[in-house]
């Protein structure tokens, strides 16, 4: 009786998926450039120099990426591990031990950022900011400093205003649409992100701050 039921194997795990696990290999992707566009490496002294922990490693940020164009220049702090190799206009980002996971794992994220540094320089950054709702709109004001500053009316009973960072250029085509344009891909999207903060979309109506192509599934309401 008791034979004719299968034996399981508790300790043993099943994946969910029957295929291997494969690395993206972003880091081995070459990156190309134009002449106008200069990519180099340079050293930072130590006094400046900042450091992360990571399980039990600690990794010192002591070298920077600089990338030159047309439009400004762009730094970023990598380990003493990452190297950048410019040859025929194709920038090749690497790593000394690319079998070390610490080092596996900056790889790929260090030649995104010199990638974003790139098109930053070149063509640059953009992040749209859209209104959705009645009577929601932001206009831009001039501060008493000379600095740019962006009102919300978004159904407050008051007017919330965020100044915009030197770095980033603010222009409103209508009352509902903010165009947010730099050459840094991090503060252009930190800054939308801030705007969103103070009206995030809520799933009812749909009303709220988008930013770029973002969308919202609805919801009914709940009749008792």
């Amino acid at each position: 009786m008791f034979s004719r039921i299968p034996r399981l194997c508790l300790n043993a795990s099943r994946p969910f998926s029957s295929s291997t696990l494969l690395l993206s290999n972003i880091g081995k992707q070459p990156i190309s450039i134009s002449e106008a566009v200069q990519c180099y490496t340079e050293q930072i002294p130590f006094e400046f120099c900042k450091s992360f922990t990571k399980g039990k490693t600690t990794v010192s940020l002591n070298k920077q990426i600089v990338v030159k164009g047309p439009k400004g220049v762009l730094k970023t702090a990598v380990p003493e591990f990452v190297n950048v190799k410019n040859e025929n206009n194709l920038i090749t980002v690497s790593v000394e031990n690319p079998e070390d996971k610490i080092q596996r794992t900056i790889w790929g994220t260090s030649r995104a950022l010199v990638q974003n540094n790139i098109i930053g320089t070149t063509e640059g950054h953009l992040a749209i900011v859209k209104f959705v709702g009645t009577g929601y709109r932001a206009t831009i004001e001039t501060a008493e400093d000379g600095s740019k500053v962006i009102a919300l009316k978004i159904g407050y009973p008051y007017t919330p205003k965020l100044k915009v960072p030197e770095a980033l250029t603010v222009s409103s085509p209508n009352p509902a649409r903010l165009l947010i344009e730099g050459t840094d891909k991090q503060q252009v999207k930190l800054f939308a992100a801030r705007i969103r903060e103070h009206k995030k979309p809520e799933p009812y109506k749909g009303k709220g701050i988008f930013v770029d192509g973002e969308t919202i599934k609805l919801k009914e309401k709940k009749i008792k």
